[in-house]
């Protein structure tokens, strides 16, 4: 008996939602406009300018890979119950070491985003894979790529953190910094934690702050430094010139569950005016104590910025996932003895110091000043 080959060796999987099947000739006008995305341009590696050519040399390669024992595994992505919609993306296991894990790869077209298409791809390949005796299957992307990792997210990956230099850029160039994780055979292959958004917080009072999304044009109102180092670590404060990096670590940390930052801003101009946020040092904020912090620009301060920011987020940390908040039970914070404002703030929004460490931080002069912890519980309801 003849062994099949491309498309019939290609299995067809689907979960209701969508198909994964082999590719097809008439996949291509289709491929060329996602393969010009502009999103696919900025974050793959496929050829600039993307041409019929180019595809038509893909679909070789997908096909030559599903006739190779050990090739790479190419699927077409469709909408399940409407499959005229045609062609909407591919996904792909690369076989290594003998077969034992793949590396996963997957691009959308742009009107297929935003609908669950491509986790639900995910999903299948992989199980497909495992269920095979597959031992692991690994992820990787360029870091920045929240796009990306919020599909592997989605489908249940640990994140390993990140790699420097170890993506090649296209058109040469310094190597580039990637995102790492991946998944096994006794992971659910689900999301493990909720997807952080910081919601829009509103002070009640006219004229007052909106605690947002940070954009990434919140640059133009950052001003330099003007306090104390030892008042908050120098990779913390906001300044114009390292805002690109400070953001997407915000973010990056945000994707990763531990951490939630807004912007304070001035709700009459949208402005921005400081930061406030939630975090955690270990574990996510699905845990139930978190860490509060604040800052707020020179311009802005003395003006109860930073305590109706503080009371805003400490009232929805603490406010029940019931009613909408985080659930957390106890909320932390931590100043240096000498830092008056900062330690006002904390005293109006209701926390309360519980400890202190006794020559914490070494000043210039060399005086020592202690560092006061702080806390506010959730009230108790029986």
């Amino acid at each position: 008996m003849t062994e099949a080959v491309f498309p019939d060796c290609v299995p067809v999987l689907t979960d209701g939602h969508v198909r994964l099947r082999a590719h097809r000739p008439e996949d291509v006008p289709r491929l060329v406009e996602q393969c010009r995305d502009p999103q696919a341009v900025r974050w793959t590696t496929v050829p600039r300018p993307y041409a019929e050519a180019d595809a038509d040399r893909f679909l070789a390669l997908v096909e030559a890979g599903w006739n190779d024992e050990g090739g790479d595994r190419l699927w077409a992505l469709e909408d399940a119950t409407d499959p005229g919609r045609g062609y909407l993306g591919t996904v792909d296991l690369r076989p290594r070491l003998g077969g034992a894990v793949a590396e996963l790869g997957y691009l959308l077209h742009p009107d297929a985003r935003g609908q669950g298409y491509m986790a639900a791809a995910v999903r299948l390949a992989v199980a497909w894979f495992l269920e095979r005796g597959g031992h692991r299957v690994h992820w990787r992307a360029e870091r920045g790529n929240f796009a990306s990792w919020r599909v592997a997210w989605a489908c249940g990956f640990t994140h390993h953190g990140t790699l420097p230099g170890s993506l090649e850029a296209v058109g040469g160039g310094a190597p580039l910094d990637a995102w790492q994780g991946s998944i096994g055979p006794d992971d659910v292959l689900e999301a493990r934690t909720p997807w952080p958004e910081p919601p829009v917080l509103r002070t009640d009072e006219a004229g007052g702050l909106v605690l947002r999304p940070w954009l990434d044009e919140d640059v133009d109102a950052l001003e330099p430094r003007d306090q104390p180092a030892h008042h908050m670590p120098a990779r913390g404060i906001l300044e114009p010139d390292t805002f690109p990096e400070w953001l997407l670590t915000r973010r990056e940390k945000m994707a990763l569950g531990t951490t939630l930052s807004w912007c304070v801003a001035d709700a009459a101009t949208g402005r921005a005016l400081g930061e406030a946020l939630v975090f955690v040092h270990e574990g996510t904020l699905d845990d139930d104590t978190a860490e509060l912090g604040y800052q707020v620009l020179p311009s802005a301060r003395r003006r109860g910025v930073a305590t109706a920011a503080a009371r805003l987020v400490a009232q929805h940390a603490l406010a029940p996932r019931a009613d909408g908040g985080m659930g957390l039970r106890r909320l932390v914070a931590q100043t240096a003895e000498d830092n008056t404002g900062s330690n006002a703030v904390l005293d109006a929004a209701g926390f309360e110091i519980w400890g202190r460490e006794t020559e914490a931080d070494v000043l210039p002069g060399g005086r020592t000043v202690e560092s006061l912890h702080w806390e506010r519980l959730r009230p108790w309801t029986p």
